[in-house]
């Protein structure tokens, strides 16, 4: 690959992740893939887009979603109070790993579960990386999946019915055909114990 057709992928690049963040800000819904799976994603601070997710994964809003930073500083930003343990975590993880905090703030109501908690993972793939970055506000990552059925294990695997229901598929990684995994969840307490969800 030369220097020329680097420039243009770059380009592409930039402008899916600029696209995105343009959605978002509108407060549409972007098809988008992850450090695990594709996700159905938004603005994890605006309550009406978290609806539509509700609604295009047909599933209760009593279920939380899990949302994606891109450094751990802004986990605590976004939680009550973090356990010094979850640094911990977060730094040793060898695959991506969703904490489930016990207090979630600064993000939209209907996103959190019953009891306040919150279930946030740092991303370190570079796409969805690059999103929270430009989009400096948590983004929303539920699986690309109606509830019920089975999670894609890449773009290929998605369903027809609910890519015509979002307002922006990202364009990187859709030929990747290689099969991804759910993230490890853990639940952390206040007092920093620790509990293996998934």
């Amino acid at each position: 690959m030369d220097n020329e057709d680097l420039t243009r992928l770059r380009k592409l690049y930039k402008a899916d992740i600029d696209e995105a963040c343009r959605v978002m800000r509108d407060g549409g819904i972007i098809l988008y893939p992850t450090d695990t799976i594709w996700g159905i994603g938004c603005d994890a601070t605006n309550e009406e887009a978290v609806r539509r997710v509700y609604a295009i994964k047909q599933r209760e809003d009593s279920k939380a979603l899990i949302v994606l930073v891109d450094s751990p500083a802004k986990v605590n930003a976004h939680v009550g109070g973090m356990p010094d343990v979850a640094w911990d975590l977060i730094e040793m993880a060898t695959d991506p790993l969703t904490i489930i905090y016990d207090q979630g703030r600064g993000l939209a109501p209907n996103l959190l579960a019953e009891d306040g908690s919150v279930g946030i993972r740092v991303t370190g793939e570079a796409f969805s990386r690059d999103l929270c970055f430009r989009f400096k506000r948590p983004v929303v990552s539920t699986s690309a999946n109606i509830s019920g059925h089975p999670s894609p294990g890449n773009f290929g695997e998605i369903e027809e019915e609910l890519k015509s229901k979002v307002d922006y598929i990202v364009k990187y990684r859709q030929d990747d055909r290689s099969k991804s995994r759910p993230s490890n969840i853990i639940k952390l307490g206040a007092g920093g114990e620790v509990k293996i969800i998934r």
